[in-house]
Order: structure tokens, then C-alpha cells, then sequence
């Protein structure tokens, strides 16, 4: 199970960070864990209460000295990092984030959704958990994130894992695709099957069955009056996404000194070629892909991901 531990972003945005494993041990004639972490906070990162004492596994928050922070993608939540983070959780202290404008964190209208306020807040988030030195695991959006606040505080940073995020601009006419891709939408969804169903077969953006793709996007719908919808803005991501899509971003990859490993899924959106340049690029870098795998690498592939990740994980942990 997880916990949640609230955060705060730049601009004030409160973000939910959610911690897989034991809680920490506390003194009995101390307060509860209400005194670290609001108790309307003990809930899942979908929403559900979270479990009290035995729902908790892995080594004590006191015995975990290495941390890991997950950064999700682009309309994505901590939530989708579930199966990564418990196998992380029985070594390691793990952290995922709902990064502003997703998940149970903040939506401000009028927040800010550029590139810098997404990498100081994962910076923040780092602070304010104590996880430094911290390995960054991000998936597309939040790669982008890891390896852009690795090379601005590498003092924070041991390593860095990147999943199906690539460096080269994408261009006006990826962001409008996008736009029209969004208002493609049959909203509201009646139920959660046609929200799978959708996703995981009708949208033209599928070129054949993909259940995996169907429950990623069940995870992120929340029920209204009138049906079920995104627990996000539409307009809030691409405001997000129109502040990478324009740029390349070769130059802070090449400013990233620790470990990082590139990962790809072989059907992905990320191509071998540009992996392997970007491998290139990286002082430290590293290559791994998944097969069977589409942008989704870790959510529709997660056996093939922790045989990639580990190993080199396991290397920089050990350092």
C-alpha cells in the first residue's frame, strides 16, 4: 500500500507524494501519523483509504537509506508506478509523485505549467521528502523532468532511469495532432468498460487491441453527475506539453554526470537510433529495451521493465 505525504511546489501548489512500504516507527507517546501527514491524506493514489498496519510491506522507512523518486508522464499519476514502486519498496524508500495539475495534487487555474516549475517542484519534492541522494525513474513528461533537474542540481541526483522520452523536438504539428486528439474524446465516458474499451480499441490512435493502454486511461478517470472524465484539465496538458514539444533537449542531456540508463519500449515513440544517440550524448549513459513493449514500457510490460531497470539500479545503489 501507500501513504500520502503533501508536499509543496513552487508557487505554492500542493502536490501529493505517495511513500510504498512500512511507515515510519514512531515513539507511542507521540502523536499519530497525523502529526507528519494530514489524516485526510491516509488514502491510496487512486483515491481509496489507505490500509492500516499489515497493509504495509518491506523494510522500515528508518532501515531505507537510498532514495527513489518516480515521475509519471504526461496525464499520468503516481498510481501507474504501483507495481515498480513495491518491488522498489522491499530495498529501497520509494516515492512516487503526483506532479501539479494530475493525480490528487493541486489544479490551480492559474498555475504555472512550464518546464521549470515541473522540475522545482520534483526538486522540492526531494527536499522536503529527504530522499537526496535520490535515483530519478521517470516516463516520458517526467524523464524529461529527471534528466533536466539532474543537470541543474546533480548534488540531488545518483542516478537517472529515462523510459520512452525522447530529445529531439516534435514540432508544431505533434502539438496539434495532440489538440485534436483531445477533443476526440467521447466525453463523458457511461462507465470505466467504455473508458477501456475507448482507449483500448476505438481510439484511432490504437493500431491494434491494447488492453494495458485501456486501464491506464481507466486510471485517470474520476466519476461525475453526468459520467466519468479525467481527473485532469485537457487544456492544463497541453499547456504543459506545449513547453517541451517545441525544443530539443540534447543540451541538458549532455549535462547529466551520473549513471543514466535509456530505456525504450520496441514498439514505442522513442526509436532505436535516437535512443542509442542519446546514450551517446549521456557522460554516463546506458541502453536497455523492452520487448512486447509500447510507450508504456512499465505499466503494460512490467516483468520485461524490472528485468531491464534492475540490474543497473542495483548498480548505482550499491555505490
Amino acid at each position: 500500500m501507500a501513504r500520502r505525504i503533501d508536499v509543496t511546489g513552487v508557487g505554492g501548489v500542493r502536490l501529493a507524494a505517495w511513500e510504498f512500504g512500512d511507515p515510519p516507527k514512531k515513539d507511542p507517546a507521540e502523536n499519530g501519523p497525523e502529526a507528519v501527514i494530514p489524516a485526510q491524506s491516509a488514502r491510496t493514489p487512486t483515491g481509496e483509504p489507505a490500509a492500516a498496519g499489515g497493509g504495509w510491506s518491506g523494510p522500515a522507512a528508518s532501515e531505507r537509506t537510498t532514495g527513489v523518486l518516480l515521475l509519471h508522464g504526461l496525464m499520468g499519476r503516481a498510481s501507474h508506478w504501483a507495481s515498480t514502486a513495491r518491488w522498489l519498496s522491499e530495498r529501497h524508500r520509494a516515492v512516487a509523485l503526483d506532479q501539479r495539475g494530475h493525480g490528487q495534487s493541486d489544479k490551480p487555474p492559474r498555475a504555472a505549467f512550464t518546464r521549470e516549475a515541473y522540475v522545482e517542484d520534483a526538486e522540492a519534492a526531494l527536499e522536503q521528502l529527504g530522499l537526496a541522494p535520490a535515483v530519478l525513474v521517470g516516463h516520458a513528461m517526467g524523464a524529461l523532468t529527471a534528466w533536466q533537474l539532474a543537470a541543474k542540481r546533480p548534488d540531488l541526483i545518483s542516478g537517472v532511469i529515462i523510459c520512452d522520452m525522447r530529445a529531439s523536438a516534435l514540432g508544431a504539428a505533434s502539438q496539434r495532432e495532440w489538440a485534436d486528439w483531445f477533443t476526440s474524446w467521447p466525453l463523458p465516458f457511461a462507465t470505466l468498460a467504455d473508458v477501456r474499451k475507448w482507449f483500448g480499441e476505438d481510439d484511432p490512435w490504437v493500431e491494434r487491441p491494447n488492453p494495458a493502454r485501456g486501464e491506464f486511461y481507466a486510471e485517470v478517470m474520476q466519476e461525475s453527475a453526468d459520467g466519468w472524465r479525467p481527473v485532469f484539465e485537457p487544456e492544463q496538458m497541453l499547456k504543459s506539453r506545449e513547453t517541451w514539444v517545441y525544443d530539443a533537449h540534447w543540451e541538458e542531456l549532455a549535462q547529466v554526470r551520473c549513471p543514466t540508463l535509456v530505456v525504450r519500449g520496441l514498439n514505442g515513440e522513442l526509436g532505436r537510433a535516437e535512443a542509442q544517440e542519446m546514450v551517446r550524448v549521456l557522460p554516463r549513459g546506458e541502453y536497455a529495451e523492452v520487448a512486447d513493449a509500447g510507450h508504456l514500457v512499465h505499466y503494460d510490460q512490467p516483468e520485461g521493465w524490472r528485468t531491464a531497470v534492475e540490474p543497473f539500479l542495483d548498480g548505482v545503489l550499491a555505490h
